[in-house]
């Protein structure tokens, strides 16, 4: 790991010259790879200590679940999301996972939790080439916040897009879609387990990979992502 760490720190230079360090969000230039420029930071809606933390409270999980978010929805965050999954900008990742590795505390029991990232249906996931929640998964397991299991969940069944549609609507289209992998179900049991996603919108897709994993036998459950829309928890309390 030295020797990569070293190779890397020694290419730096180079890419630098090939690429030269610009803002994600407006293009101004920047010293380093990886970060924002200072207006923009400015414009990112970062909480203060607990401030994008709250309870989500479904009756059939049985008990309250924390959600961690990073940023707050806005107009920044939501270019950051766009660009990073729509714009298939995949570099992103490192930043956005930092921003959520922040808001993250230690599990409960010591131990280090299961990242599971929300699934992709095979057909979308084909189509986009990636699943943005897994490659923050993979990230935030580099950051030493957990073990990433990207094949936890299976979205077995294809679900309209989600955007625009109320709470309800969306529990309606998710149902039945979201399922344990029978393959990693045994991982699952007795551990700790951060869903990670991008965004928490409404909840209902949290709700339905929550379900499949208390299911499954998870011993804690909590929901890590970049960004929340202010309003969108269920039940909120904390």
């Amino acid at each position: 790991m030295a020797v990569v760490a070293h190779l890397s720190r020694g290419m730096k230079p180079l890419v630098d010259l090939v690429y030269p360090p610009r803002c994600p969000l407006c293009g101004s230039a920047l010293a380093d790879q990886g970060g924002l420029c200072a207006d923009c930071w400015s414009e990112i809606d970062i909480p203060g200590e607990g401030g994008c933390d709250a309870l989500a409270s479904w009756p059939d999980l049985g008990q309250s679940v924390p959600v961690h978010a990073a940023t707050f929805y806005n107009d920044a965050s939501r270019r950051l999301v766009l660009d990073f999954k729509h714009g298939r900008r995949i570099a992103l990742s490192a930043l956005l996972a930092r921003l959520i590795a922040a808001r993250l505390p230690a599990a409960a029991s010591g131990a280090q939790p299961l990242l599971v990232p929300v699934p992709l249906h095979r057909w979308r996931l084909w189509h986009r080439g990636f699943n943005q929640a897994a490659l923050l998964a993979g990230e935030l397991a580099k950051l030493g916040r957990g073990e990433a299991l990207v094949d936890g969940l299976i979205r077995r069944k294809r679900t309209p897009s989600l955007g625009g549609l109320g709470r309800a609507a969306r529990e309606r289209a998710l149902a039945g879609a979201i399922v344990i992998n029978p393959r990693k179900a045994g991982l699952i049991a007795g551990r700790d387990v951060v869903l990670v996603d991008d965004v928490f919108t409404s909840g209902a897709t949290s709700h339905a990979c929550l379900a499949a994993l208390a299911a499954a036998g998870a011993r804690s459950l909590s929901v890590a992502s970049f960004a929340r829309v202010d309003d969108a928890v269920p039940g909120r309390g904390g």
